[in-house]
């Protein structure tokens, strides 16, 4: 759904983007990883077809956002940074304005107004005027407007970016109900812990240039590092501990507050066996620790460990 190939951005003495390739497949969602000034809102300035690059070519949606950009706005969501909205608009009349803008026949606004309030959870919030809202609502109504003409891809850049903690959470699951819906997310952010609950992939960019891009796992594992995996038994643990340090493919195992932490970098399938024979000692829990995106980040930058 999103394809650039070797994208460069000069801006005569900064050169932003240096052959910068990546891509994005269908129902993904992609998280943009890097510092303030790496080259992330360029990058998503280009998809969005508001800038050219000086070198390179990129496409959303199979549409090239250099040859084609009018096909590439109506299959694209776009979110910036920062948006502007309009002091004594109503919510409701904020997004009929945009649904005319986006061509909606007359007759199919109000039920697209008030589908996309229902989807942001804004239903109660239709009449308030905007500039009364919290900044985590307006930044809901800001994605309410760029649902409006149901975009297969949307680019989200820095979406948290002032939110307090609860908002944060409520935004989280509003993206995550997106992708369950078969939208494709590609969005940055500097916060790598607002990316990690929901992106299966991810590109971290340094300094203009990306350092890598992929699953997770698969970055992971290019790094020499696998899934970091805990086991809790009720008896026997320095017996358990002997198992899960011998069983083939984990690593680095240790004991700590009662709990066994491994590093894992075989299939899946093959856990099966494990838990089949921590079963002896008791096994209560085996679970998957989340990506620590901040620490594979310091990996692939070369930051300190």
């Amino acid at each position: 759904m999103i394809e650039c190939r070797a994208l460069s951005k000069d801006y005569g003495n900064h050169l932003a983007l240096s052959n910068l390739s990546l891509k994005v497949e269908a129902g993904d969602a992609f998280g943009f990883i890097g510092p303030n000034g790496a080259g992330k809102t360029t990058t998503i300035k280009i998809l969005a077809t508001l800038q050219e690059p000086t070198e390179g070519e990129a496409w959303v949606g199979g549409y090239s956002v250099i040859d084609q950009p009018d096909e590439v706005r109506r299959v694209l969501g776009y979110m910036p940074d920062q948006f502007g909205v309009y002091d004594g608009m109503r919510v409701w009349e904020y997004l009929e304005f945009f649904a005319a803008a986006y061509r909606v026949e007359r007759p199919k606004r109000r039920k697209l107004v008030d589908d996309v309030l229902e989807l942001t959870d804004l239903g109660k919030r239709r009449d308030s005027f905007i500039e009364t809202l919290s900044t985590g609502l307006k930044q809901r109504v800001c994605l309410a407007k760029t649902l409006l003409h149901d975009p297969a891809v949307l680019i989200l850049d820095e979406p948290a970016s002032g939110l307090d903690p609860r908002a944060r959470i409520e935004l989280k699951e509003l993206l995550r109900e997106l992708t369950r819906m078969g939208k494709t997310l590609f969005v940055s952010s500097h916060i790598l812990p607002e990316l990690a609950d929901f992106c299966n992939k991810v590109g971290i960019i340094e300094n203009g240039r990306l350092l890598v891009s992929g699953d997770v796992h698969e970055i992971q594992s290019g790094l020499g590092r696998g899934r970091r995996m805990r086991v809790k038994v009720l008896r026997e643990q320095e017996a358990a501990l002997a198992l899960v340090d011998g069983f083939n493919e984990s690593a680095d195992a240790f004991l700590e507050d009662g709990e066994i932490q491994f590093e894992y970098r075989g299939p899946y399938e093959a856990l099966a066996d494990l838990t089949e024979q921590l079963v002896r000692f008791g096994l209560v829990e085996f679970a998957e620790e989340k990506t620590d995106l901040e620490d594979l980040f310091l990996k692939v930058t070369g930051g300190p460990s």
